[in-house]
């Protein structure tokens, strides 16, 4: 009986949650542990199927940064990164489509449906979420470096996806984007998660990785930062707390909250259920980052 009172409580605890963000847009990207280990992602489309079910908004947008590496050496390929960004030619392109749209996309949206929810992926000659135009980025003298089909999200089919959203539908978004000719573009998947999350004035943005969420040392998990500002994000980059691919990521997050964003997070992927510990608790589990 105490076992089935303490559910109890928990459901009482999570109703003010469900209540407060009912119909509200929740932009996640899976990433790391979440997507490459089966019962991780599991149960992080669990919640994801929960979430849809009690009238949050859920929209997915993945990666697939490992699968495409292995894709690679598989044939003889050489991943080369530019600046982080992995240099995109037309052999490269031919994977990552293939492995983004094809196969990664199509798993998320089939799992789903067999744990009794409802997705749409993007599909191959019906229907691309987003648009977008080749990154430029300029080297150390100024003069602009060639990252090959590699994009920045210029628009986002926001009509459609509030349409799945408001049937119940859960879109699942790949990293890709549709150039103006109908070529694609392989984007980096935390800068267009941030993008969707903008360009759908969402409520929230979380990113799942394969850390607890910014820790002030990254050795002890107990240091986890769980609330920090768009000041204080910058103070912790100088301070060197933020580095490497942390970088993007709160960057990714400062980004949406300058484009109306109300909060976003990083919380680990590798927890089970911690979309809604995140979202549906008192405490959370990751750190979250807001404006001011």
């Amino acid at each position: 009986m105490d076992n089935a009172i303490r559910k109890a409580e928990v459901l009482i605890e999570a109703l003010s949650y469900i209540r407060t963000f009912r119909d509200k847009l929740i932009v996640i990207k899976l990433g790391g542990s979440a997507m490459e280990e089966p019962e991780a992602l599991q149960a992080t489309l669990q919640d994801v199927v929960f979430m849809a079910t009690v009238g949050l908004r859920p929209v997915l947008v993945h990666g697939g940064g490992k699968p495409i590496d292995r894709a690679m050496a598989a044939a003889g390929l050489e991943p080369r990164k530019v600046q982080g960004r992995r240099y995109t030619d037309d052999a490269t392109l031919a994977i990552v489509v293939r492995v983004l749209l094809q196969e990664i996309n199509k798993e998320i949206e089939d799992q789903i449906r067999q744990l009794g929810g409802r997705a749409v992926g993007a599909h191959l000659g019906s229907f691309q979420y987003l648009h977008g135009q080749r990154l430029a980025l300029a080297g150390a003298d100024g003069k602009p470096i060639d990252l090959g089909r590699v994009g920045q999200v210029t628009r986002v089919e926001t009509a459609l996806v509030r349409d799945f959203c408001a049937a119940g539908v859960v879109p699942v978004i790949p990293s890709l984007a549709l150039d103006a000719d109908g070529g694609w573009l392989n984007v980096n998947a935390d800068t267009a998660a941030a993008a969707v999350a903008a360009r759908l004035d969402a409520e929230k943005l979380v990113l799942l990785t394969d850390t607890p969420g910014i820790l002030r040392s990254r050795q002890d998990d107990a240091s986890l930062i769980r609330s920090v500002d768009a000041a204080g994000c910058q103070q912790l980059i100088r301070e060197g707390v933020i580095d490497a691919g942390m970088i993007p990521k709160v960057e990714a997050c400062l980004e949406s909250l300058h484009a109306g964003v109300r909060k976003t997070h990083i919380i680990d992927g590798r927890l089970r259920h911690s979309l809604l510990l995140e979202i549906y608790t008192d405490r959370g589990v990751g750190t979250e980052i807001v404006l001011q």
